[in-house]
């Protein structure tokens, strides 16, 4: 069997407001499961009392992402200031005689 190789390049990774689309979706998961408490004993009695878990679930995770894409974006800023002050220090360097 032959081993697949691309045709070409990967595009690179789209960067976006990641810290506002978790939190976003945090929201969205949270507010969900504050709709459905009126009616959960209307999901027991139906056997989906695991719609109700579901979503209080992806609110908790949401919170686990909202800190760690918070730490990411962080973490690539401190990376990009580092970057821009050793060009900055080397520029610097070969100015002076």
């Amino acid at each position: 069997m032959a081993k697949w190789t691309p045709k070409h390049e990967a595009p690179e990774p789209l960067e976006g407001p990641v810290v506002a689309t978790i939190t976003g979706g945090t929201i969205l998961w949270f507010v969900l499961f504050l709709v459905q408490i009126p009616f959960y004993n209307w999901f027991d009695d139906h056997g989906h009392l695991w719609w109700v878990w579901t979503c209080l679930a992806g609110a908790g995770l949401g919170l686990i992402g909202i800190w760690y894409v918070r730490g990411r974006d962080a973490a690539i800023k401190r990376a990009a200031a580092a970057a821009a002050a050793d060009s900055d220090s080397d520029s610097e360097k070969g100015a002076t005689p």
